[in-house]
């Protein structure tokens, strides 16, 4: 049997358990769409974020339905959930824990934070001070916590959903680069259109929607395996793979984005594009990854790794228009 057949025989396995998949996703979106009105971009981003066990930064300013989609998200899920309001008085042990002294016992105990859940809630994460933030380093990438000597392993499966208003509003700090990078994908939500304004409107003055959970947490496992399954031709990974390299080199393809890249993405950027890709392709329903899904991901996966200098500030140049140009500039197999 030729190597063609054998990938054709795998994709026609593949496509018949993704076609039972899409249902159970579509149970999920129908909770949502209880309570958040519009906001289709934000919804499949939380999907994709789920399928490809990732955790995701909300950008936009207050009112949204960023914190209500997070929180509706959880109720769906048959998992637990915390939710920690970040703010400039809060120390890192009220997210991680920490140990407590009991006189009676002559020893010391450990109190467990909220990190300690399947689903963690980071609200307004740039309104508290970095030393905070950099709490949950070790949390989103290793997926344990260390408490005195001891190192606590982290519940399966562990998201960090955490919303953030503009840097250019008052009050906020900007994040550690290094804990940006730890995000898979960094979101910029939007404003409804005139319509959803009128529903959310008409909404307002009816009873609360409840909203029930449909998946549980081993259904959830089951379905990242699945997404680590699809298939992806050689063409798709060396497109991503070039993708990359134009960030690090943008020199090879115009002077113009050589004076606006300052630093290129890392290699967690490439198995960014790989995972969200294929979690775009099952939500879309197909069990192979083509050129198309890369491009619908690569802007929200790319724009809080690729940093500018500071002649593309000055030129009002922002990441998504400068990853724009790449996408254009590197061939599409």
């Amino acid at each position: 049997m030729s190597t063609s057949q054998l990938a054709q025989e795998r994709i026609a396995a593949l496509q018949e358990r993704v076609n039972q998949l899409k249902p159970r996703l579509d149970t999920i979106r129908a909770e949502l769409d209880k309570v958040v009105v519009g906001q289709r971009y934000m919804i499949d981003r939380l999907l994709i974020g789920l399928l490809a066990d990732g955790h995701l930064l909300l950008e936009g300013v207050p009112g949204l339905a960023k914190t209500t989609a997070v929180k509706t998200l959880a109720q769906a899920l048959h998992t637990t959930f915390s939710r920690v309001q970040f703010t400039p008085d809060l120390l890192p042990a009220d997210v991680i824990g920490t140990q407590i002294y009991d006189p009676r016992q002559g020893s010391f105990s450990t109190r467990r934070g909220p990190v300690f859940a399947n689903l963690l809630l980071a609200d307004e994460i740039n309104r508290a001070p970095a030393k905070v933030q950099s709490a949950l380093l070790e949390a989103m990438q290793e997926r344990q916590v260390t408490i005195g000597e001891a190192t606590y392993p982290l519940p399966r499966p562990f998201f960090v959903l955490a919303t953030q208003n503009p840097i250019e509003q008052e009050g906020t700090y900007p994040l550690p680069e290094a804990q940006v990078d730890r995000f898979l994908m960094k979101l910029r939500v939007g404003y409804p259109s005139r319509d959803e304004e009128r529903e959310i409107l008409r909404r307002a003055t009816q009873a609360e929607q409840v909203v029930e959970a449909v998946w549980s947490g081993q259904e959830l496992l089951a379905a990242q395996q699945l997404t680590k399954e699809l298939w992806m031709e050689d063409v798709v990974a060396d497109y991503i793979v070039d993708l990359v390299m134009a960030t690090r080199h943008p020199e090879r393809l115009s002077p113009e984005l050589a004076r606006a890249i300052q630093f290129g993405a890392s290699p967690r950027a490439t198995l960014a594009l790989a995972s969200c890709a294929r979690a775009h392709a099952l939500i879309n329903g197909r069990a192979f990854v083509t050129p198309d899904n890369v491009k619908a991901i690569g802007p929200d996966v790319l724009r809080h790794r690729v940093l500018l200098t500071y002649e593309a500030e000055a030129d009002d140049l922002d990441a998504d228009r400068v990853i724009k140009q790449v996408f254009e500039r590197v061939k599409t197999p």
